[in-house]
């Protein structure tokens, strides 16, 4: 007996080394987010739609997890995702500053081209130089990053801040500024809801093309569920599934 108490206490202290780690239990992740058009938008029937928010359900269904969403400005969504308050953030650009704060996915899930927008009846146009901003009133998208280019110039132009894309675009047509820097994804079904395509028109050159990720708190607490969500991403990439749900939603991807 007493021989077999010890092979019992032998068996009892190993099998922590054998035994299979019990799965994560599932919960519900909160995504938050700002209205980006076709990639988190609020639609008239109450429900979350876009590219962004479609995935999201998608991988929280194959990692045994559910999903809801909310949508708050973007400078406060941001601020929500750095203090842990909520699990994911979709849809930000890489900036050095928020690598320092967020955990973003391996890949980006969408691409947006970056622009100038002036009134149709302006003479501006850009080549590249930045030189030729220097006397003009410039709008941007307070919380957006515009690249590394655009920060470098940024100190010596008159800028102001607008807290989303249609007050931008109206500070464009009623003269207050006379250039909105902005995203062509984000920006031309707005100036179709409000009736702007003979006011206001993006110039053709391209300023950058942004990538946009899912981003998580960098906090070893959820490196579980980022690890998770990118083998699924990696999957939906790999099988052209997310390119199929790009084109539906009308999205650039990667």
């Amino acid at each position: 007996m007493r021989r077999a108490g010890r092979r019992l206490l032998a068996l009892a202290l190993l099998w922590p080394a054998f035994a299979v780690p019990l799965p994560a239990p599932a919960r519900e992740l909160l995504a938050v987010g700002a209205q980006f058009e076709r990639v988190f938008e609020y639609q008239d029937s109450g429900e979350y739609g876009g590219l962004g928010a479609e995935l999201l359900r998608v991988m929280a269904a194959r990692t045994g997890n559910t999903v809801r969403f909310r949508m708050v400005p973007w400078a406060r969504a941001q601020a929500m995702l750095v203090q842990g308050q909520a699990d994911i953030l979709i849809g930000p650009y890489k900036t050095p500053e928020r690598i320092a704060s967020m955990a973003f996915s391996d890949k980006p899930f969408y691409q947006d081209q970056m622009v100038f927008y002036t009134r149709q009846d302006a003479s501006f146009g850009w080549d590249g130089d930045y030189a030729a901003l220097k006397n003009r009133r410039v709008v941007l998208l307070n919380g957006w990053a515009y690249g590394a280019d655009w920060e470098r110039v940024r100190p010596g132009l008159q800028v102001s801040v607008a807290n989303n894309v249609e007050n931008g675009l109206k500070m464009l047509v009623h003269s207050h500024v006379d250039v909105f820097i902005s995203n062509r994804r984000n920006t031309d079904p707005v100036i179709a809801r409000l009736g702007y395509g003979r006011q206001v028109k993006p110039l053709p050159r391209i300023i950058e093309l942004q990538n946009g990720y899912f981003a998580y708190p960098r906090s070893p607490a959820f490196d579980r569920l980022r690890l998770q969500f990118d083998q699924e991403l990696n999957n939906l990439i790999e099988t052209g599934e997310l390119k199929r749900l790009g084109k539906r939603y009308d999205v650039g991807t990667p």
